[in-house]
């Protein structure tokens, strides 16, 4: 299905005449609007495969275009430019270098799940967006994203220990994504904490630092989940091998090639 809307459109490829006439009648101005011819020599036919090989982007091949994730889409409503459908329609077109425009944006989804509630063919755009960042990532377009990041930061303290401790959380995003770990409104939220919770609750934060909280018997659960996380990351690699050894073109055997 073609996309077709103005907005979606690059300003660059809009042409407007000033003054032209067409059999005689004077179409100047916003009636000679038109869009200009491009032609597209470098798509990536497995395009739609490489982002389905990473997690979320499994369903990507049932979407139809209905626009709905689009539509209920919170991002887009303060960002016109951040559009599932249309970043969907391109990633099955293969059109790669497309895509590739709006690669510093695309990371932005935060997970609220109202395209995924809402889509008629299951194809959770959310986890789409999160695979498409992820694929952006293993191919070196982009660095790895904040949200990327402090993903990353949680589960790693899950996988370890079972639980989380907020504080170390948010020092080691901070950290990581080269922020300063004194902000304004980080001092306005923990001023406000501890003014309003109990003292004994500021003391049990305070040992938190230095006693991590740990989960009963986590030992065979983080080793589980560890296998898991290799195991389905190992069967990623290879299905990205094998798409990318199928689109490399393979050189023609000589006769005494053949024969050998």
């Amino acid at each position: 299905m073609p996309i077709h809307e103005k907005s979606l459109i690059r300003p660059e490829n809009l042409k407007v005449h000033e003054t032209l006439a067409i059999d005689g009648i004077d179409v100047s101005g916003h009636w000679s609007t038109f869009i200009e011819t491009r032609v597209v020599p470098d798509y990536n036919e497995n395009l739609e495969l490489e982002i389905a090989a990473f997690p979320g982007g499994s369903k990507i091949h049932r979407c139809f275009q209905c626009g709905s994730c689009t539509n209920a889409c919170t991002i887009n409503a303060i960002e016109p430019r951040f559009n599932p459908r249309y970043w969907i329609y391109l990633i099955r077109m293969g059109m790669e270098q497309e895509l590739l425009r709006d690669k510093d944006i695309i990371w932005q989804c935060v997970s609220c799940h109202k395209c995924t509630n809402i889509c008629p063919r299951s194809v959770e755009p959310e986890g789409v967006m999160k695979a498409t960042a992820l694929w952006l990532e293993d191919k070196g377009y982009v660095p790895k994203s904040p949200a990327h990041v402090f993903d990353e930061e949680f589960s790693r303290q899950v996988i370890e220990r079972g639980k989380i401790e907020d504080t170390e959380v948010l020092h080691k995003f901070l950290s990581k994504t080269k922020q300063p770990l004194v902000q304004d409104w980080l001092v306005a939220i923990m001023w406000g904490i501890a003014r309003r919770l109990p003292v004994k609750w500021g003391i049990k934060t305070a040992l938190a630092q230095v006693f991590k909280p740990k989960a009963r018997r986590w030992k065979n659960v983080r080793s589980a989940i560890s296998d898991y996380i290799y195991e389905e990351d190992e069967m990623r690699r290879q299905k990205l091998q094998t798409i990318a050894a199928a689109r490399t073109p393979q050189k023609p055997q000589t006769h005494l090639e053949a024969a050998e």
